[in-house]
């Protein structure tokens, strides 16, 4: 079968299965934050833990249980990491350093997974499952619960509480994410993923010599990897690694399991709000930037330039032959219009217009659909910045869902958008601007000097502050700058814009409902889909075409 005719193939399953779990799931998980049951595991817990789950809070008390909890977090890891010698299933690694300690530690908690070291040389079997794969959990989790508050902003009116942090977190881990990780890692095990607790296995080779061969709990860390589009890996070959993908299916299965929470909470927005047109709108917004995003990395791949693609029948360096151009393509997109960061292929290799959509889907604010959780909350501020500008056009006081919005809602929706640009272009201008630390950042860290070497860095700090955790290979980033001013961009990347969203949420929750008129615009037809299309490419995109121009624009042009 022509790849092409199999591509496609692939691409109407995919969309047939996301459009099967679309409203089961949304509906699920609306029902999930909205119900006011609690299980029996949840009361132990909230027993234990000496949570009031009856107890409602506002915004600000939202906040700081989030940034508490994240806190905890980041500590536990770190310790982890520290104390790894004396734990069991270590095998026998050494403690991780403190720098690398401190930035794995961050990455995990805001659910950004960047790593810096070869995980199977580094990280022994209790980080990997108490630390590592706990903070999956929980840091997805997170982030559904702040969507979720935001759209209790919305739907609620003249309400001081946005519903409680503790109670939504413990539901999204138990009733959601951890159901489907199970079933998600049976499927991956019968696809041929391991699940073991064997260390490393000395074998014979054909030519006479020994090579080891990494075992591990592979499986069931990557479920939740890649349905809390977590990223990481539990092997520095990440998803190219045949024991973590092993077959093509198993690639489609994988980039279904990172698509179908983010594509069902358009649904349980709708359910929500008690309009399911607007979560329409906003899945159709979605759903056109991934068709969009897929067709052209896939066609700036298969079209690749020079005499080694064109012997190879396309840019296959840094790609298993197993997955192609196009399954690397489709899986490079999800994971990078995804806050996922997992890869079957290394960006690094891709053509310089290939990498540079892939930084550019990360640009856009991973909104199509996004992180579990942040893709939608990072959504409807752009709808309500899109709202915003419909109004000034027609001279008319903005409203959203029948909410007015003033100057407060604009003012937070515009810090929560100038967070990330401010945050990638400030990290890569030090990493290239200050003396002392670009000596340190070309000399030690970039393999390939130029343009390339700056797109390495522009991507990293990408990456890094829209908590995404993928990488250009090319860059040796465990390294005290990098390891501690990446930290930070994924620290203020994950927790600035959350504060700001909760603020608006809050905000809207206060105020009464106002009725809809002949004037209001109607935020669930085509014409506001085109227009928040629009202005994401206006206010997200737009943002970077200088700092792209001297990288991957320039590249890709030599």
């Amino acid at each position: 079968m022509p790849p092409l005719v199999l591509f496609a193939l692939q691409l109407l399953t995919l969309a047939l299965l996301i459009a099967l779990l679309y409203r089961p799931l949304g509906d699920y998980m609306a029902t999930v934050y909205s119900s006011t049951r609690h299980l029996r595991v949840e009361k132990v817990i909230y027993r234990l833990t000496g949570v009031n789950q009856d107890a409602e809070q506002t915004w600000p008390i939202y906040f700081r249980s989030v940034l508490a909890f994240s806190a905890v977090g980041i500590l536990a890891v770190y310790g982890l990491q520290r104390l790894q010698a004396f734990l069991p299933f270590a095998l026998g690694l050494p403690a991780v350093s403190e720098q690398l300690s401190f930035n794995t530690a961050i990455s995990f908690v805001a659910n950004t997974n960047w790593q810096s070291y070869s995980p199977e040389a580094t990280m022994g079997y209790s980080v990997q499952l108490l630390g590592l794969a706990v903070q999956n959990f929980v840091s997805a989790a997170v982030g559904i619960a702040v969507a979720v508050a935001l759209v209790r902003g919305l739907a609620r009116a003249a309400s001081p509480t946005l519903g409680n942090f503790w109670v939504d977190l413990i539901r999204g881990s138990l009733r959601i994410l951890l159901p489907f990780a199970a079933l998600a890692a049976v499927v991956l095990i019968a696809g041929g993923v391991i699940q073991n607790f064997t260390g490393f296995q000395d074998v014979g080779t054909l030519a006479g010599g020994t090579q080891s061969i990494p075992g591990g709990p592979v499986a069931s860390q990557e479920a939740i990897k890649l349905l809390g589009t977590n990223g990481g890996g539990f092997f520095n070959a990440n998803s190219a690694h045949p024991f973590e993908n092993p077959t093509a299916w198993v690639n489609l299965v994988e980039v279904l399991l990172m698509l179908a929470i983010p594509f069902a909470l358009p649904r349980t927005f709708g359910r929500m709000v008690g309009d399911n047109r607007q979560g329409y709108a906003i899945l159709a917004a979605m759903g056109t930037f991934f068709v969009l995003s897929v067709s052209l990395l896939s066609a700036l791949e298969l079209g690749g330039r020079g005499t080694a693609p064109m012997l190879a029948g396309g840019a296959m360096e840094g790609k298993e032959q197993r997955f192609g151009e196009l399954g690397s393509a489709l899986f490079g997109t999800t994971s990078t219009l995804t806050s996922t960061g997992a890869v079957n292929s290394m960006h690094d290799s891709y053509t310089a217009l290939g990498g540079g959509t892939t930084m550019l889907n990360m640009m856009l604010g991973e909104l199509a659909p996004g992180g579990v959780g942040s893709g939608l909350y990072g959504m409807l501020v752009i709808a309500i910045l899109a709202v915003f500008i419909a109004g000034l056009m027609v001279g008319r006081t903005p409203e959203y869902l029948g909410k007015k919005l003033g100057a407060r809602e604009i003012k937070l929706a515009s810090l929560y958008i100038l967070t990330t640009p401010t945050l990638v272009l400030a990290g890569t201008a030090l990493s290239f601007g200050v003396p002392v630390i670009r000596e340190s950042v070309v000399g030690t860290s970039i393999l390939n000097p130029g343009l390339h070497g700056f797109s390495e860095v522009l991507y990293a700090f990408t990456s890094a502050a829209n908590n995404n955790g993928s990488a250009f290979a090319g860059l040796t980033a465990n390294t005290p700058w990098f390891n501690t001013a990446l930290g930070v961009a994924m620290l203020l990347g994950r927790l600035l814009p959350i504060l700001f969203v909760l603020a608006l949420a809050g905000s809207l929750a206060v105020q009464s409902r106002v009725p809809v008129t002949a004037g209001t615009l109607p935020t669930h037809r085509p014409l506001f889909v085109g227009l928040l299309c629009g202005t994401v490419v206006i206010v997200s995109a737009l943002t970077y075409f200088p700092v792209l121009a001297l990288g991957p624009l320039a590249e890709g042009l030599l």
